[in-house]
């Protein structure tokens, strides 16, 4: 028996050596065989085994040089007023989702009309469309002051991300010193400026003011301003023509006591009112662009800054009230000082006006815009309803964009409000498309106060399926790119006109883009910053 496992172990010992030589055979380096072995699908199987084909390494794409066409920039706007329902919400006591699905149609609206941003109306007076620190919530959402809406999401984020998600600015729109729209005091939440600083308030017609000369009234309205602009993706923080109040025949504003208490020497109660909303909106430009630089301070202020019997550069107007004499509102000051970014004077009036012509204005304001951007603010409002006979015209807004457009120093046009071109004058709103509105544009860029380095993004890969083409990063995006605007087509010079696809990325360094599936050949790419501006336009070739 040992003699056998000997025997046994030799015969295995030799088979293991014999198998070791024949593995160990190598060619040299740099040779070929001179016989190279050829395969071919063996016929005789009687089995077909399935073969998967291993993947591909993705690597970086490298851009084509091809050039895409700049696109052109107009400021296409729109307001949302929330106060008194007159936009949005519809009813303050509709159901939180219901709210949302008639915002939704708004946006979409307007989309549609190829608009590329809304103004929404996030404070009234004294209260609030989100969760605040510094005013209750807004009676216009919820049905009464102080209610929060039933849902744990926070409207404003939501409104911001509704609208970047379709290529949308969205400017938060405040009105700073209106208090109250009525005398109800009884309705207002504790938790109300009213109640709770009393001494802020005063009481002219039938609201409540806050009183524009307190500091601790500007102090207020700043933290105001900050807390949205530090927790929010807002593109622009808006006010709109209410400072001072529309004076009222026979009542003065009942500002005298503070007017002695902090005037000048020698200083008139007009110029004091003034340099109070001087003060203020050189301290609000301030604090936005100390929190982020990048966000806008606009303001639609009324179309008629002084008429020209009060002084020799006034307007060719005969105005029943303007900014400088009647809301202590000194727009060209602020402009000339640098203090806002854009304006968007309210031009309501018909072409013709004998009293306020819309065409003269338009002249007006590109004459004397101190390098601010300017965009012309129109009253399709009243379309149909308004004594001025020119409004029955359907084509007047087609006429006012039209003369807008000959004045280089103007670049676009916003419109009050929502529902007179979506609940009414839908015609109108089909012939601004048709004949002005036809293709999309990007809103005007603005540049930084310091210059700015931004990392190129490098696309790494792109792998498309039937609903979604993803877009792989080298690297984390730089967060102060905001947007990139995604289109594709089988051809290269079918590209600038394909189909816009943004998506937002303000912020988040994000690895990978997502877009409704394009299954393209030609894949461009256009990086927008926080300012707007294009900061590389990228084109590739999908293998």
């Amino acid at each position: 028996m040992k003699f056998l496992s000997r025997y046994l172990f030799l015969i295995l010992a030799f088979a293991l050596l014999i198998s070791a030589c024949k593995t160990s055979k190598t060619t040299s380096s740099g040779s070929t065989p001179t016989n190279p072995i050829k395969t071919s699908p063996n016929t005789n199987s009687g089995t077909n085994f399935p073969v998967k084909t291993l993947p591909k390494a993705p690597i970086a794409l490298a851009p084509l040089s091809y050039q895409m066409p700049e696109m052109p920039r107009e400021f296409r706007g729109v307001w949302i007023a929330t106060v008194a329902n007159i936009d949005w919400p519809i009813s303050p006591d509709d159901p939180y989702e219901k709210q949302k699905r008639d915002f939704l149609e708004i946006l979409d609206y307007y989309k549609d009309l190829n608009f590329n941003a809304v103004i929404v109306q996030v404070r009234t007076a004294g209260d609030a469309f989100y969760p605040s620190n510094l005013a209750p919530w807004s009676k216009y959402l919820t049905g009464k002051q102080g209610k929060a809406p039933n849902t744990t999401e926070n409207p404003l984020t939501w409104m911001i991300n509704e609208s970047h998600a379709r290529g949308m600015e969205f400017h938060a729109w405040l009105n700073p010193y209106r208090a109250t729209m009525d005398l109800k005091t009884e309705e207002l939440s504790p938790d109300h400026d009213y109640n709770l600083h009393r001494d802020w308030m005063l009481k002219y017609g039938t609201k409540y003011y806050y009183n524009p000369a307190l500091p601790e009234v500007q102090t207020h309205l700043l933290k105001v301003i900050k807390e949205i602009v530090d927790n929010y993706d807002v593109d622009a923080i808006h006010f709109d023509d209410y400072f001072y109040p529309y004076k009222i025949p026979r009542e003065d504003f009942p500002d005298k006591a503070t007017y002695n208490k902090f005037k000048k020497p020698g200083q008139s109660q007009d110029d004091w009112r003034r340099e109070n909303v001087n003060q203020l909106i050189f301290a609000l430009n301030n604090t936005i662009k100390a929190s982020k630089p990048w966000v806008q301070f606009g303001i639609s202020p009324f179309g008629v800054w002084r008429n020209q019997d009060k002084d020799p550069k006034g307007s060719p107007t005969r105005a029943g009230q303007t900014n400088y004499d009647d809301l202590y509102a000194d727009v060209l000051l602020w402009m000339k000082n640098g203090w806002v970014d854009y304006m968007i004077p309210q031009l309501y009036w018909s072409m013709e006006h004998p009293l306020a012509s819309h065409r003269l204005l338009n002249d007006w304001w590109a004459r004397n815009h101190n390098n601010t951007n300017i965009y012309i603010g129109n009253g399709p409002y009243k379309i149909r309803e308004d004594s001025d006979e020119a409004w029955n015209n359907p084509k007047e807004i087609n006429s006012q964009i039209s003369y807008t457009r000959t004045l280089p120093t103007i670049q676009g046009n916003a419109f009050f409000s929502a529902k007179s071109m979506k609940i009414k004058n839908r015609d109108v709103a089909q012939l601004l498309k048709g004949e002005l509105y036809n293709e999309p544009t990007l809103p005007p860029s603005f540049q930084p106060k310091s210059p700015a380095i931004i990392d190129t993004p490098t696309v790494f890969s792109v792998e498309a399926n039937s609903e979604v083409t993803s877009i792989r990063m080298a690297n984390p995006l730089d967060p102060a790119i905001r947007y990139a605007l995604i289109q594709g087509a089988d051809e290269l010079d079918l590209l600038a006109d394909a189909e816009i696809h943004p998506v937002w990325v303000g912020g988040m360094r994000a690895r990978t883009l997502e877009v409704t599936s394009l299954n393209t050949k030609y894949l461009a790419i256009r990086w927008i910053d926080h300012f707007g501006r294009i900061v590389q336009t990228q084109v590739y070739q999908i293998p």
